[in-house]
């Protein structure tokens, strides 16, 4: 089994991952959607590490979903700029 298998998130103590899927993962980058919970809130969260000069993983983006329709608006809004991409 692959270290990018076995190694956990790095988020805070005070979450619990129930599921997560890692999108990309480099020696430098981690990206990943997580679901998870926080104080008794469920949420999705796309997560960017990157990992410091002492080998440690610093998050440098988190985006939060907390409901379905905030979900569908941002859904939308960035399917209308990846059209564009060629």
């Amino acid at each position: 089994m692959s270290n990018q298998m076995t190694e956990k998130l790095p988020v805070s103590d005070k979450l619990t991952v129930l599921n997560s899927e890692t999108l990309y993962k480099t020696a430098k980058w981690w990206c990943a959607v997580t679901y998870l919970e926080s104080y008794g809130r469920k949420q999705v969260a796309v997560y960017l590490w990157i990992k410091n000069k002492t080998g440690k993983w610093r998050r440098t983006m988190k985006f939060i979903v907390y409901r379905k329709q905030d979900w569908e608006r941002t859904k939308n809004a960035v399917e209308k700029f990846v059209q564009q991409l060629p």
